[in-house]
């Protein structure tokens, strides 16, 4: 069991966005921006899940029993009972049987530059963990680059081995911002990376737009085989003269974070905005070469002060202004068995206004939005999922939160 130290009561509110509480701005524009007629055409498989009623039973945040430093993610193998939290100097810590544990997992702090948007930022466990003892990190070292390195777990389960370090890519970053950081395998047991535009303001470098680079893109890659790195063949440009083979999208500004849900076959893309939109796009988690647009668009306007092309660019199916919040936390879609009655639900936030949102994407489009009562989180940077699919979420002032039933 998870000790519990406070419990934040959480009750739905009804309606599209009803009953917001106090002291929270939500004079913006929500709009649900289907992508047909102004951005790419494509065919987005649907789930089924039961739209959320106002009879639902409640939920609740349970704090874990630990306390962590600049945590930035969390994440577990399929099927284990440990939680893995990511912070950001470096150090990657365990939560076992509601104790955290005083010995890291792994501690790399002396090899990454931590600090404002940089540092240990992405960790993922290979889908043949438990057979391989492989896992994925995403980190900027001394001098800003972004290196994705593979590690090994040593003869201890609860610590990895330093010496297995593995180089797959280094991105040189030319800003210290912008370094997106999540990595995370997809439904089709490739590794998918977020990298962002490369930092700066307005995307100076044109990295946005330009295929040439790995800043500002969706990489996929094969990490299965007896190299360390292969280029998927239904990657859209393996062999193209100048395009960059790892890209499976681009058009992205500050990619934080990205989400599988196997069971719809899709992918939802957060994207942080320049000076006015927060976005999310869901697109079919096989749907290879989109371009999300930016930096011609910024959200669902055109960026800039002139008119855009947004002939095939996928526009995003949820956007808020900056009157709501200023940087998007991507989250996930709750999967797990304890709270059946939010099934199918992806659940995201803001790092500035601190509320918690969720909506659920049937049909093409988002609907059944709801903003949920839970009083005003600290920071919060990231969703992951523990081995039984549960959800949690990580707040940058060092605390972590799971999703519970619930107390009696």
């Amino acid at each position: 069991m998870i000790a519990v130290v406070e419990r934040m009561r959480i009750r739905l509110d009804a309606g599209c966005w009803a009953a917001a509480r106090p002291g929270l701005l939500l004079t913006g524009l929500i709009t649900m921006a289907a992508c047909g007629g102004c951005g790419s055409e494509r065919e987005i498989p649907t789930g089924t899940d039961p739209p959320v009623t106002e009879d639902d039973p409640p939920f609740e945040l349970v704090q874990l029993d630990a306390r962590f430093d600049d945590p930035v993610h969390l994440a577990a193998p399929a099927g284990d009972s440990r939680l893995f939290v990511v912070e950001q100097a470096g150090r990657i810590r365990i939560v076992a049987d509601g104790v955290l544990r005083d010995t890291p997992f792994l501690d790399i702090s002396e090899r990454v530059s931590s600090g404002g948007e940089r540092g240990l930022l992405g960790l993922a466990f290979h889908p043949q963990y438990a057979s391989n003892g492989w896992f994925f990190v995403n980190f900027t070292d001394g001098a800003g680059t972004t290196r994705i390195e593979r590690f090994r777990t040593g003869a201890d389960p609860d610590r990895a081995d330093p010496g297995s370090a593995t180089l797959l890519l280094s991105i040189p970053q030319p800003f210290t911002n912008h370094n997106g950081g999540h990595v995370l395998f997809g439904p089709d047991g490739m590794l998918f990376v977020a990298v962002g535009d490369g930092g700066a303001g307005g995307d100076p470098q044109g990295n946005g737009q330009n295929r040439e680079t790995l800043l500002g893109s969706i990489l996929r890659l094969d990490v299965n085989g007896p190299e360390p790195l292969a280029i998927p063949s239904d990657n859209p440009w393996p062999d193209h003269p100048s395009w960059r083979p790892e890209i499976w999208s681009w058009g992205l500004r500050n990619p934080w974070r990205l989400a599988f849900d196997p069971s719809s076959n899709l992918m939802y893309v957060a994207d942080v905005g320049q000076n006015r939109r927060e976005e999310i796009s869901v697109v079919a988690a096989d749907a290879a070469g989109l371009n999300f647009g930016w930096n011609v668009m910024e959200g669902s306007t055109c960026f800039g002060s002139e008119g855009c092309e947004t002939r095939d660019l996928v526009l995003p199916d949820v956007e808020y202004d900056h009157s709501e919040g200023c940087s998007i936390t991507g989250g996930e879609v709750y999967r797990g068995a304890d709270i059946p009655s939010i099934q199918g639900l992806y659940f995201y936030s803001d790092y500035c206004q601190g509320w918690l949102r969720s909506f659920r994407y049937q049909s093409g489009i988002a609907t059944d939005h709801h903003e949920w009562d839970i009083g005003s989180l600290s920071s919060p940077v990231s969703f992951g999922t523990d081995g039984a699919g549960e959800l949690y979420l990580v707040s940058r002032d060092g605390r972590v939160f799971a999703f519970r039933p619930p107390a009696p």
